[in-house]
């Protein structure tokens, strides 16, 4: 377990990967990343789903500015900024978990993206989203609290997306709840508060090479498949036997600059945390001094077999990146956050710990606040 629980240290997001981020226009992708068919594109607009120049996030920047940017300078103050915090330094008793799930099932595909491209259907390649029901290009806050979701939790109507993963021109989406982590990145496990609501930010790159890949901050094991493992690319033959999959974990980064829920390249108002100096311990840095839940992508694709096909809507393996567009009702993400984090458990979507059963559960048996 201890192998499948690795806590991210030492490296913020370079530079030229937050560049990289949209893409740079006219970067071309390569031989791997030739256009999926329109009608692969799960019911979204046929024009520009795939297109080569909109494979990757190909454009700098979004031309459109997100309904919640006032001004159009790219960057979504918060409501209620944290400006006096300063990174947490204490290391409390050790728990091996501080962590809980969120499990939520796929609910569409689309060529949407209302983070990089607000309000713009159809300029994005193909995602495959999880969650909230509604989300699509003109997704705000305020449209994801009155949406539905397709989380255990009812209170979790946050958006999860991702580049949908296609065999030939066959989408292969994952089969029911998907398994995404709320942890914490930091060694003081007792600092971590919820997100502030309508917190968005973006995770990896589309336009990544394979070496910065495998060394963002965020890496877990790569694409996993029988028993291969660390692969940067998506292998090309797995076991076909009927209970492997091709999987994937991937860590978000976890700590906060206090002030925007969103900045112009969708990454830089988070950070990854840091080793602090003659330590082992991870904190947030000075720059980005809060810390939030680190989310964990773990996604399982029903595919095997022969992988010489099988691809992502934004090209190789190595491209793989998703987005997180937080909807939680308020008091139920802090409920969780404060018995299953805070309080050093490993929680199930209820926030209830198996092993700990006198700690109760956050939620009761419908997952919702008692």
């Amino acid at each position: 377990m201890a192998r499948r629980s690795k806590i991210i240290s030492g490296l913020l997001v370079s530079g030229a990967l937050l560049v990289t981020s949209l893409g740079v226009g006219g970067m071309a992708l390569g031989a791997d990343a030739d256009p999926v068919p329109a009608s692969a594109a799960g019911g979204g607009s046929a024009h520009a789903a795939h297109s080569p120049q909109r494979a990757g996030h190909a454009m700098a920047a979004s031309t459109v500015p997100a309904a919640e940017d006032r001004d159009g300078d790219g960057f979504i103050p918060a409501k209620s900024p944290v400006a006096t915090v300063k990174p947490a330094l204490k290391d409390p008793p050790h728990r091996y978990f501080h962590e809980f799930q969120a499990n939520c099932s796929v609910t569409h595909t689309r060529p949407d993206d209302p983070i990089v491209y607000p309000g713009q259907p159809g300029k994005s390649h193909d995602h495959t989203f999880m969650g909230n029901t509604t989300t699509d290009a003109r997704s705000t806050t305020d449209s994801l609290k009155q949406g539905n979701t397709a989380c255990k939790a009812p209170g979790d109507k946050s958006a999860y997306w991702m580049p949908t993963l296609f065999k030939g021109d066959k989408a292969v989406l994952p089969i029911g709840p998907q398994t995404i982590y709320y942890k914490a990145g930091v060694t003081d496990y007792t600092s971590v508060r919820p997100f502030p609501e309508g917190l968005r930010y973006v995770v990896g790159s589309p336009m990544q090479s394979a070496d910065e890949f495998r060394h963002h901050p965020g890496f877990v094991e790569g694409w996993e498949c029988g028993e291969s493992f660390f692969n940067v690319d998506i292998p090309k033959n797995c076991p076909s036997t009927q209970s492997t999959q091709l999987n994937i974990r991937f860590q978000a980064p976890s700590c906060w600059d206090g002030v925007h829920l969103d900045s112009p390249d969708h990454q830089s108002h988070m950070a990854y945390p840091q080793v602090k100096a003659g330590t082992n311990d991870n904190i947030c840095p000075a720059s980005h001094p809060v810390a939030l839940p680190m989310i964990e992508f773990k996604m399982a694709f029903p595919v095997n077999g022969d992988l010489s096909q099988v691809r992502l809507a934004s090209g190789a393996g190595h491209s793989f990146h998703y987005d997180f567009f937080n909807a939680w009702d308020p008091a139920t993400l802090k409920a969780l956050v404060d018995h299953c984090v805070v309080g050093g458990l490993q929680c199930n979507a209820r926030g209830y710990d198996e092993t700990h059963p006198e700690a109760g559960a956050a939620l009761d048996e419908n997952y919702e606040l008692p």
